[in-house]
Formats: structure tokens, sequence, C-alpha cells
């Protein structure tokens, strides 16, 4: 895996921005850590590196959404290891919130099944897309500027 975190960091914005869409997947990764080291180790803007990584972790969760859409509740469960009973906590929760659950689709393991789980119900895409956006960004700014004041 570090071998790996190395690639990413070799790539700049681009590393950060495939390194976040991994994360945003079903990929265990780590993409904070990326974000971390490039920032701690380079003179990268700070800005730039929080776009990059936000524009990959939403296209990353925009494919659990398209997964969600095209396969079936228990093969979702069989293929990504996700327990019935969180499946259906996320479930239970969208169908509740709708697509504005998306904003919490940043939260390890349960954000993938969010993510998912919106497919599964057709949430709207859009509004899924946007809150999504804003929960990941927000995320980022955090990571980011959480890094750089300790970096001073």
């Amino acid at each position: 895996m570090d071998a790996l975190n190395e690639i990413f960091i070799e790539y700049g914005y681009l590393g950060m921005g495939v390194a976040s869409f991994l994360a945003g997947t079903f990929f265990p990764f780590s993409s904070e850590a990326v974000m971390s080291v490039l920032l701690v180790s380079s003179n990268m803007d700070p800005v730039l590196t929080i776009a990059s990584g936000t524009i990959g972790n939403v296209l990353g969760s925009m494919v659990n959404y398209w997964i969600g859409t095209i396969a079936s509740p228990q093969t979702i469960r069989k293929w990504f290891k996700i327990k019935e009973k969180r499946m259906e906590m996320a479930q239970r929760y969208v169908s509740r919130y709708g697509a504005w659950m998306g904003f919490f689709s940043f939260i390890p393991i349960l954000g993938t099944a969010i993510s998912i789980a919106l497919g599964v119900l057709r949430a709207n895409i859009w509004g899924t897309f946007l809150s999504t956006f804003l929960g990941k960004c927000i995320r980022y700014i955090v990571v980011a500027y959480s890094v750089l004041a300790f970096k001073s």
C-alpha cells in the first residue's frame, strides 16, 4: 500500500484525484493520508488539492450510486460484503431523507452503503450529486486545513 501511496503522491493533483476516486468507491483506501503527505511535503495549493480530492471522491461515490441502480440489494451485499443490517439501516435513512443522505457519504464504510442505497432506491441523481459534493468538500476542507495547522 505504501508503494501505491508513493505513486499517487508523485502525480500531485492527478494522484490526489485518483486516490480520492478509489477511496470514494468500495476500495478500502485513505485519500486523507495522500492529501496529508501532499500538503506537508510539497508546496501544493491547498485549494487545488481540495478540489482534486473532492472531484475524485464524488465521482467514486457516483460509481457506487450507479452500481446501486443496476444490481440487486442481495448482490450488492454479497459483492461488497456489506452486512444486511448496515444496508437496511442505510436504506431506511435514504428512504426517510432522500438524496440529502449523500451528504453523509464521506463517513468511512457507511458512506459506501449510503451511496449504493441511494442508487438502489433511485434517489434523485442531481440531489445526490449536490449533497455528496457538499459533504465531501467540507470533509476535505477540514482535513486540509487541519494538516496545514499542524504543519506550521
